[in-house]
């Protein structure tokens, strides 16, 4: 299974922020302009015009436009990105070192924060993979699955894709991928 997933744009005044499921919105400029950037994309590759995206308007917003352009969207919280809890929304530099110094210790099964466990993303983007194969399977399409998603999410992707396990240690984690990049990843 090929899947073709982008990052959304860059929410509005995020700079600084821990980002996770707070639901930030976009400039509408730079949602069109994704939007534009996949239809162009599907249309230059002869890819089906079927959208997946998350329920965070980042996400969303890109999928309704592309639904009001012939696409059919399907929405999934599968697709969202890490829970951070009630570290979500706030000013890194207003998390406390210790907090993020524990949370690192024991990075991939630690929830300091009361959200989710970096593993337990993992096996989420895990199970939503399977999902989507089984799918694919049963409806015996090979068609390549298209996607809008979050940095976190795309990062578990790609860790999958290249076979590898949880990320045990905040090293491990890779950088995030760009606003509006697109990442293909085989299955």
């Amino acid at each position: 299974m090929k899947l073709y997933i982008w990052r959304h744009p860059k929410p509005l005044a995020a700079s600084g922020i821990c980002l996770g499921q707070t639901d930030m919105g976009v400039h509408p400029r730079k949602l069109k302009r994704l939007a534009n950037q996949i239809e162009r994309f599907v249309r230059i590759n002869d890819l089906p015009k079927v959208i997946w995206v998350s329920p965070l308007q980042r996400s969303l917003k890109v999928g309704q436009i592309l639904a009001q352009r012939g696409f059919a969207c399907h929405i999934t919280p599968d697709l969202i990105e890490l829970n951070f809890g009630t570290w979500d929304g706030k000013l890194w530099m207003d998390i406390p070192k210790q907090a993020i110094d524990e949370w690192c210790a024991y990075f991939a099964h630690s929830t300091p924060y009361n959200g989710e466990s970096v593993a337990q993303l993992f096996y989420r983007v895990e199970a939503q993979m399977e999902n989507w194969s089984k799918a694919r399977m049963l409806e015996k399409n090979s068609e390549p699955i298209l996607a809008v998603g979050h940095a976190g999410w795309i990062n578990m992707a790609k860790m999958l894709a290249d076979e590898q396990g949880v990320p045990q240690t905040a090293t491990d984690w890779p950088r995030p991928v760009g606003y509006r990049e697109l990442s293909v990843l085989s299955f």
